[in-house]
């Protein structure tokens, strides 16, 4: 029997259920999705789990069969709605008239994980039109639990980082934020580098996407990634961070067709610092702070919560 994200919930004995509502998300980037099909949810009268009754746009009910089930339903007008993606949505956003199980019973992160890990690689871009901010920001909360356990939290997104690969020097990743004051509205959907050098440290740079007219006007965006336990300004777990310094970072060897490093505009001088919560295989959220250069500085939020998700195309 498949599990999905409704095995985690009860349904509450009243007030009777919402009418049927549909879900969809039309994908407006081309290039991230490669025109796969919009998004629907099974309505919240109608469960996927066990010999479930399922309702979809609210046609006619129908019990499907574990064995029966397939990882995609057929909408109305003929597309799919892969399942996988669903329950890590579900699992983020549950459906009003559902309660979760005892918190205690389970560990969130590692249903998380798990979920997101279910995802095809080659789909789990698609994580990036389906997450809207908030559910972005209930992602890295989640994230949070991870680190209760120690298994778990020797997990890494990235095979750079965890050193899995030795061959890996660069990794490329798409990245959505819900942007900011200027100019961080410039980043909504931009892209991220993370590049190994041969003296052993890790480093980044942000590229593309929305911040191209930015970074050709002000330069690069390079950072340094570190290895952090703690959010300073939250004093929260995380992964590690980037922290973005002057620009400069005493960097002598980069890609090539990466540009020369230079001084950071404002407020990426003013010690900003991204950090990093890993969430699944290839997939990670970060939550930026600008903690600034004056110890008397009280640090603020740069932006909302960013999701990073693994680009395979480069």
């Amino acid at each position: 029997m498949r599990l999905t994200t409704h095995n985690l919930y009860h349904p509450l004995p009243s007030p009777p259920p919402p009418p049927p509502r549909l879900f969809t998300c039309q994908f407006s980037s081309p290039s991230l999705c490669h025109q796969l099909p919009r998004l629907s949810f099974t309505s919240s009268t109608g469960q996927r789990c066990g010999n479930a009754i399922r309702v979809v746009g609210g046609g006619e009910r129908s019990h499907v069969s574990p064995w029966d089930e397939k990882p995609y339903e057929i909408l109305p007008r003929g597309g799919k709605s892969f399942l996988d993606e669903q329950d890590v949505v579900t699992f983020l956003d549950p459906p009003m008239d559902l309660i979760p199980l005892d918190p205690s019973s389970y560990n969130p992160a590692a249903y998380l994980w798990k979920k997101i890990e279910d995802i095809p690689e080659e789909r789990r871009h698609c994580l990036l039109h389906l997450l809207q901010p908030r559910l972005i920001s209930r992602a890295w909360e989640i994230a949070g639990t991870r680190y209760e356990d120690p298994k778990l939290a020797r997990k890494s997104a990235s095979n750079l980082l965890s050193s899995e690969d030795d061959e890996t020097s660069l990794e490329i990743y798409n990245c959505r934020s819900s942007g900011g004051p200027w100019p961080i509205a410039w980043m909504k959907f931009f892209k991220k580098a993370i590049f190994s050098c041969s003296n052993g440290k890790t480093y980044g740079r942000f590229i593309g996407g929305t911040l191209a007219k930015f970074l050709h006007s002000f330069g690069p965006l390079y950072f340094a990634v570190t290895d952090v336990v703690e959010v300073m300004p939250t004093e929260q777990p995380c992964d590690l961070a980037y922290e973005f310094r002057d620009g400069l970072l005493d960097l002598f060897e980069y890609p090539q067709g990466f540009p020369t490093p230079a001084k950071h505009p404002y407020p990426f001088n003013d010690q900003v610092v991204i950090y990093v919560r890993h969430i699944g295989p290839r997939v990670s959220v970060g939550q930026a702070w600008q903690e600034g250069k004056d110890l008397q500085q009280v640090p603020r939020k740069l932006c909302g919560e960013m999701l990073m998700v693994k680009d395979l195309t480069d």
